[in-house]
């Protein structure tokens, strides 16, 4: 017990008193108006865009699933207008059933997949499959560097899952602290209900009530009741399958998976079992604007096509492909594409599906990745580098998130990259849409890459003249400057903020938004 209280106290002592909540809706503020640094989008529509006219744009949100009937999202869903709802017939020929929101590729006939493993799991499956038990001299010339990547995942494997035991324990460990210290102080201050003032008044009479006095204000500071049940199913996903290798959780599909090409195969259950993640996406992009609650999300006037191709764990190449090919074929200008992983063994099929979506104008915009990475030398799938070429897509941003705290303006977790990683936006506490007609703060390169899909969308439906390069260009050339600011490094210490990405800049709406009606004026003018 004493060790624990150590940890205990030392975990206290470091995270200090509870961190200064967000402003509200910070993202779409302005630094100079509010002090935030947002993209300006109330700023941009009181100013550069009053009155002027749009289009509808479709953007098509890959991701884990969307709550379609959301108070906030409902009016904002893309319809497939040339199928017929539920009626068991491919009414438009596009290859697929009832699609009236958009397609599930990883559903079927059997059901939903809501748990898989992680994509080096499956790697490491297939290689173990090939070589468990084959001593090195009996490798052939042809599979030594396989074998040699066996062994070397092999150890990774061991001790990834010796890790996560112990994470597993460590945190039942804590959350049985908070239990007790709960209990304790509810029998020393003799009520149900405890808050923080009740825990001033705890008594700090030896090392225990210390900590549990310590430990609590740290809990109802932080909210940490609420966090037990989704850590407790964190741990669990990983052991029973991000690294399980005796199930097979993609069997209700029905596909071939050995057919990387196979297209049409999946349902329409677009929403699936675990849509949070998605639905938070979707918000930020397209959240109704000005319906008088829960928040305005960025374009004002937008469709979201759902496609579900992530599961709880990796995503696999050959979803990835056919939803990009999905999106592109059924009407998308922009691709938000809030996940990625390390490993992408068929990256051919997904290069394939991007080059399509390239050579067909569409903007794809992916999510850095949540490691503190430097992407320049850890891969992070997919990205925009095709492997038979080494060239890089055209069509395609690669972001990174950024705080409201300008004082900690990189978000800790972010993965960064001088030469891989484009721009940064906001991505840390945006509250946004979530099931069951909710709203939840969530924080992740996850949310910065649909804030710069958000201000993708905005250019097309006010200059639909714009191609997809343009866009790109736009955005990339419009940020805010941050070259010159030294900035906390995500990794520890300090750095100017222009090593850390492409452009050296925060995303800006309004910047992008004067930046294409100087582009436009220039069109109109050469034309006359």
């Amino acid at each position: 017990m004493k060790s624990l209280l150590v940890s205990l106290l030392v975990c206290i002592s470091f995270a200090g008193i509870a961190q200064q909540a967000a402003p509200d809706k910070w993202f779409n503020l302005d630094m100079k108006e509010n002090s935030s640094p947002g993209i300006s989008t109330e700023r941009t529509y009181n100013t550069l865009l009053q009155g002027k006219e749009s289009k509808t744009v479709v953007v098509a949100v890959i991701d884990s699933g969307v709550e379609v009937g959301h108070e906030d999202l409902r009016n904002v869903i893309w319809v497939n207008e040339d199928e017929i709802p539920d009626n068991g017939i491919d009414d438009d020929n596009n290859g697929y059933v009832d699609d009236i929101n958009g397609w599930s590729f990883i559903g079927g006939p059997g059901g939903d997949v809501h748990y898989d493993n992680l994509e080096f799991t499956r790697v490491y499956k297939g290689l173990k499959k090939r070589f468990a038990g084959k001593d090195k001299k009996d490798i052939a010339k042809a599979d030594k560097a396989d074998y040699e990547r066996y062994l070397q995942m092999e150890e990774q494997y061991n001790r990834r899952v010796e890790n996560a035991q112990k994470e597993s324990i460590e945190f039942q460990q804590i959350v049985n602290f908070y239990e007790l210290s709960l209990e304790t102080a509810q029998k020393e201050l003799k009520k149900e209900d405890i808050t923080l003032e009740d825990v001033a008044g705890l008594p700090e009479s030896d090392e225990f009530m210390s900590a549990v006095k310590g430990f609590l204000t740290f809990a109802l500071e932080n909210d940490f009741a609420s966090e037990i049940e989704e850590g407790k199913q964190h741990y669990n996903n990983m052991l029973s399958y991000s690294y399980n290798m005796d199930e097979n959780f993609r069997k209700v599909v029905g596909d071939d998976y050995s057919n990387p090409r196979e297209q049409f195969y999946g349902n329409n259950h677009v929403e699936g079992p675990a849509a949070e993640h998605g639905t938070h996406v979707a918000g930020i992009i397209a959240a109704e604007r000005g319906n008088g609650y829960g928040i305005d999300g960025i374009a004002d006037n937008v469709r979201i096509m759902v496609i579900r191709c992530v599961p709880d764990g990796d995503e696999r190449d050959k979803d990835v492909a056919n939803a990009i090919r999905y999106a592109v074929d059924n009407g998308a200008q922009v691709i938000n594409m809030s996940f990625g992983k390390s490993y992408s063994p068929d990256k051919v099929v997904v290069d394939e599906a991007m080059k399509y979506a390239e050579e067909k104008g569409v903007l794809m915009v992916h999510a850095a990745g949540n490691s503190s990475h430097n992407n320049d030398k850890s891969d992070n799938f997919p990205n925009p580098i095709y492997e038979d070429s080494r060239e890089r897509c055209t069509t395609w941003i690669e972001v990174g998130a950024s705080s409201w705290d300008t004082d900690k303006l990189v978000a800790e977790f972010s993965n960064y990259g001088k030469k891989s990683v484009d721009i940064f936006a906001p991505g840390v506490d945006i509250n946004s849409t979530v099931p069951k007609g909710k709203y939840k703060v969530n924080s992740g390169t996850s949310m910065a890459a649909p804030v710069v899909s958000g201000i993708a969308a905005v250019l097309f439906s006010y200059f639909p003249e714009l191609t997809a390069s343009d866009v790109r260009e736009i955005i990339l050339n419009s940020y805010v400057d941050y070259k010159k600011v030294e900035v906390n490094h995500p990794k520890g210490g300090n750095t100017k903020f222009k090593k850390l990405s492409r452009t050296g800049g925060l995303a800006s709406l309004y910047n992008a938004v004067k930046m294409a009606s100087e582009w436009q004026a220039n069109q109109a003018a050469a034309k006359n």
